[in-house]
């Protein structure tokens, strides 16, 4: 099989992708890329990365790279993807696709005229408790879905520039993602309430006063519909990244405090013995034998080099050699991965959508035409 060359653009979070490229069957990583000089040359020299870039426009001039995938600030998401369909390049790009519903329908108009892949790389749709819990669907062990849950709170008080006063919901993929991604769902509209007030200082980065916002989702061609829900200023939770489903047969449900087991409902059980806590399963076994160890072990191995988004997010769940192979594999074997250019939109255009919503009071707000798969 041939093997796809990779650039990594971005290289704080980026740095935990770059062993994981280098030691997988399919993958090549030609290059990084990085403004601070020092710290790109510091990182080329400790992984023996000879190519290395200052400029993101020069490095999407090379052509010897097949793919970016790209690890920069959010507002840089959709921009940085939309030059890099126009050089020729596929994109891989870290959550949220992009910052407006603009943004997301250039990227899947280029997708669409070029032919090239686009994934946008969800972490919480390879983690291993969505694996599990997909798992169960796919067994049949859940039964009919009935309902979906997700949530991410987090105190973003201390992040860079554009963190102060975000909009909740402008960041949702880690709660939208799981909900629409287990049945590979689409959104058709949605209906959010903002609750709450954060300090003022941080109400006139965005217009945005809400200390939570709280989305229904309706699913497309579907009787389901899901509840997610954000924080990020000024509400006292511990990091937390959940996805509840609940089933005829089966329900699952995340621990209220991190790192504590899973709870299965089983129905039809005498009450005592329904609910059973489960210790999630990694699902390295899904891996190239090569890669398979980084499911429970990242770059940052110690306290000094530990990224905040690593640190807070337990690993994303062992999902980030998942999310390396899904991209690779996808241009290997010319097939779609998860989630493709239309599912990114859809996914991120709920949040954007959800925000808009909320200052309507909870107006219900339809998902664009081009973030729906026509065949469905």
């Amino acid at each position: 099989m041939k093997k796809v060359k990779i650039a990594i653009v971005g290289l704080g979070f980026g740095a935990e992708f770059i062993p994981i490229y280098q030691k997988h069957p399919h993958a090549e990583l030609t290059a990084i890329c990085q403004r601070n000089k020092s710290k790109l040359d510091r990182l080329g020299e400790a992984f023996g990365i000879k190519k290395t870039y200052t400029s993101y426009d020069d490095l999407l001039q090379d052509p010897d790279i097949d793919a970016v995938h790209i690890n920069t600030p959010i507002p840089d998401h959709g921009t940085q993807s939309i030059k890099a369909l126009k050089a020729g390049k596929h994109v891989a790009c870290t959550v949220p696709m992009a910052t407006t519903v603009k943004e997301c329908r250039e990227i899947v108009r280029l997708t669409q005229e070029t032919g090239l892949t686009y994934m946008m790389m969800e972490t919480v749709v390879y983690a291993r408790e969505f694996l599990y819990m997909k798992e169960l669907y796919e067994k049949g062990e859940l039964g009919k879905i009935q309902f979906l849950k997700a949530s991410h709170q987090q105190d973003m008080d201390g992040w860079p520039n554009y963190w102060p006063g975000l909009p909740p919901m402008h960041y949702a993929t880690h709660c939208v993602g799981p909900v629409l991604g287990l049945a590979r769902n689409e959104a058709e509209y949605v209906s959010c309430f903002g609750s709450g007030t954060i300090r003022e200082e941080l109400i006139p980065h965005y217009n945005s006063p809400f200390a939570v916002e709280t989305t229904h989702i309706k699913f497309r061609n579907s009787d389901l519909s899901a509840q997610v829900y954000r924080s990020l200023f000024d509400v006292a939770r511990q990091y937390r990244e959940s996805f509840e489903v609940y089933g005829s047969k089966k329900s699952v449900e995340w621990p209220l405090i991190e790192g504590k087991p899973l709870v299965v409902h089983t129905a039809k059980k005498p009450e005592p013995e329904i609910p059973e806590e489960v210790e999630c399963p990694d699902f390295a076994k899904l891996l190239p034998r090569e890669i398979q160890h980084f499911t429970t072990q990242g770059v940052y191995d110690t306290d000094e080099n530990q990224h905040l988004s690593f640190e807070q997010g337990a690993g994303h769940g062992g999902s980030h050699p998942h999310l390396v192979h899904e991209f690779v594999n996808a241009l290997v074997r010319e097939k779609e991965p998860y989630p493709n250019a239309k599912q990114s939109a859809n996914i991120t255009c709920v949040g954007i959508l959800a925000h808009e919503s909320a200052l309507q009071g909870g107006e219900q707000i339809r998902l664009p035409e081009f973030t729906f798969d026509q065949k469905k």
